[in-house]
């Protein structure tokens, strides 16, 4: 397999322009000589030999979002903690500085990812205002530290996300952030016939392979949603490449590359909305605009906002992206609403495939926070055969078991309607559409009824600040072969763990067990159960 070296280009041209805006930002923020050194927000903190106050020990816990449901996701990315011992005292260690460098983007760049690396840097914060239940999850080490929900801001939840790029940019100061992270991994499986034989399993579907997955840079502002006092906006662009946007592409947004040239590695523009809250609906309302993530799932597309490397059969087969308006509404701590209006899913407005659809979930939290009951009618129109035309309707729970423990657990019933059938029993069969498959229909049906459903827990335990495990097991029965190419019951059963180093770097390796019931469906066909060692490494910037 040839790894291409172009996939660096767009990230390597956005941290040379900060490294000429960073030097104009950061003399905006950083006092003079004399006022001692820097930490990361800023302030001004006690000179090497002094005795450091606590007042001065600047902690920036930071907190980010996943993919589309902004569930926050807390690091000490930008942690910075003067620590500094009594001068010249009797086996004391020499003092630590972890402010904030002087010298130019890129020096400041390292010391940022030094003070994340250094245990002495990493200091507890203090707790940021928020309205409503706390959240229920430490994060790190899992992906968020509220559960997933899709299409709005956690209304109540603040914004403290900032990771190296912003703290050596501007001193994490702006409201309006630059960063992502680089994603790659390996995959060693027993199948072996090459490329697409690993699935349905994903993201790897392509067997044995070092493979450059995403590679991403997110521009984006969230809106204030802890405040009541007055409307406020955000937005997102979220640019991905890698071999992760074969999974991602809409029809009609860059897809001649998955569509007409099948390329391995590609670009995807996979987010780009505005929202609007307005604070005096209800106890807070956001208005979601522009191509976002769909709704529901425990899993998202984006690499950091998942529990482990590969995703379940469940979630690789479901809609990812949709493009139109979502209102999402907090009626009360217990319950929120939102209902939404798309072009269907993965497809852009202005192909033929688009089509009005509708949206509606109901989320309802109990036993102060621990306890979340997500349902969702994804997507909802006629449901006629096309580009993934998918009506989809979910039930998802989330519960904290104790301090270290979590399951969460997903069930989805999908279908369409009038697809071609690609079964080979009837004579002149209707044509697929490119990239939409067919269905293994009854002898003689031209076209038929094509659903499917499925169910994935995932039990999660907490072994410390920077480290967790992950046992997900799951049921999918594609009863037509419409959404995997097979007609065919699976399961799949999955022991990952998730290590930090910091809060910038994560390493992914898991072990993955699936099995095909009724016919072979892995190593392209020739193979009923499939066994896989895999791992990956996520490097935030």
């Amino acid at each position: 397999m040839k790894t291409p070296i172009r996939w660096f280009s767009p990230f390597v041209v956005v941290l040379m322009l900060a490294a000429f805006a960073g030097a104009d930002a950061r003399a905006a923020v950083v006092p003079d000589a004399a006022d001692g050194p820097v930490a990361a927000d800023g302030k001004t903190v006690p000179a090497a030999g002094s005795v450091a106050d606590s007042s001065a020990a600047v902690s920036s816990a930071v907190v980010g979002n996943t993919a589309d449901s902004n569930t926050a996701v807390t690091s000490a990315a930008a942690s910075s903690a003067a620590i500094n011992s009594t001068a010249g005292a009797k086996g004391s260690r020499a003092a630590v500085d972890c402010s904030a460098s002087r010298g130019n983007l890129w020096q400041r760049l390292a010391e940022a990812y030094v003070a994340d690396w250094t245990p002495a840097c990493s200091a507890n914060a203090t707790a940021p205002k928020r309205r409503g239940y706390p959240a229920p999850l430490d994060s790190i080490p899992f992906p968020g530290a509220d559960y997933s929900i899709g299409g709005t801001p956690v209304i109540g939840a603040p914004d403290t996300q900032t990771y190296p790029l912003m703290t050596a940019w501007n001193g994490a100061r702006s409201r309006i952030k630059v960063y992502g992270w680089f994603n790659g991994g390996f995959d060693v499986s027993t199948s072996n016939r090459g490329d697409g034989a690993n699935a349905p399993a994903a993201y790897y579907a392509n067997p044995n392979r070092v493979i450059p997955d995403q590679e991403v840079l997110y521009i984006e502002r969230l809106p204030d949603t802890v405040q009541t006092a007055h409307f406020d906006w955000g937005f997102r662009l979220a640019q991905l490449y890698g071999q992760d946007y074969r999974y991602t592409t809409a029809k009609g947004i860059f897809s001649q590359q998955l569509l007409a040239e099948n390329r391995e590695y590609g670009y995807d523009p996979v987010m780009a909305y505005v929202d609007l809250y307005f604070p005096h609906v209800a106890q807070g309302m956001n208005v979601r605009i522009g191509r976002y993530i769909s709704l529901p799932d425990i899993e998202a597309q984006l690499a950091p906002n998942n529990y482990t490397y590969s995703h379940s059969i469940l979630y690789s087969i479901d809609p990812y992206t949709q493009t139109g308006i979502v209102s999402s509404i907090k009626l009360s701590d217990h319950w929120l609403v939102q209902m939404g209006l798309s072009d269907g899913n993965d497809v852009a407005p202005w192909t033929p495939d688009a089509q009005l659809t509708g949206t509606a979930c109901a989320q309802y939290t109990w036993t102060q926070g621990g306890d979340v009951l997500y349902t969702c009618v994804n997507s909802l129109n006629k449901g006629n055969y096309a580009y993934n035309n998918v009506q989809s309707f979910y039930e998802t729970w989330y519960h904290k078991i104790n301090r270290s423990w979590h399951t969460d657990t997903e069930a989805w019933y999908m279908y369409e309607r009038n697809v071609p059938n690609i079964a080979g029993n009837v004579a002149n069969p209707i044509p697929t559409e490119t990239g939409a498959n067919g269905a293994f229909c009854a002898a003689g049906q031209q076209r038929c009824f094509a659903p499917e459903y499925a169910v994935v827990n995932y039990l999660e335990k907490e072994f410390n600040a920077h480290s967790y495990l992950s046992i997900r097991n799951e049921y999918v029965d594609d009863i037509k072969g419409q959404r995997t190419g097979y007609a065919t019951r699976y399961s799949e059963h999955l022991i990952g763990y998730a290590q930090w180093i910091g809060s910038t770097i994560l390493f992914r390796p898991e072990l993955r067990l699936e099995h095909s019931y009724d016919l072979p469906a892995y190593d392209l066909g020739h193979k009923t159960t499939q066994f896989v060692l895999a791992g990956d490494v996520t490097y935030h910037f």
